[in-house]
């Protein structure tokens, strides 16, 4: 297991950076981990985020057709908000896992 600070607090991680402890996620944290992907986050990032998290809490699998199916945003605008591989990219920001789904 590896640790990496994000705004002042270590955190516990994978060799792929993912949260290997989702407890220690803040949304300070998640602003800092956006920042070195090139992302601001913004009210709809956060929206995606507290779902990815919610889903991932109460045990349920995460995939782009769940986001689809969220009512908060399109697939499209998923890409948008979180370009190249929307769902490695906003499970990271949201301190939880990477999806089985994801390669």
């Amino acid at each position: 297991m590896t640790q990496i600070t994000y705004a002042g607090v270590t955190v516990d991680v994978n060799e792929e950076g993912y949260f290997t402890n989702p407890s220690q996620w803040t949304r300070d944290i998640a602003a800092e981990i956006a920042k070195e992907e090139g992302i601001v986050l913004t009210d709809q990032h956060y929206a995606i985020i507290d779902f990815l998290r919610s889903r991932h809490n109460n045990g349920e699998a995460l995939s782009i057709r769940s986001i689809n199916h969220s009512g908060i945003i399109d697939v499209k605008t998923f890409y948008q908000l979180f370009p190249g591989a929307p769902l490695k990219k906003a499970t990271k920001i949201a301190g939880i896992p990477k999806p089985s789904s994801c390669i």
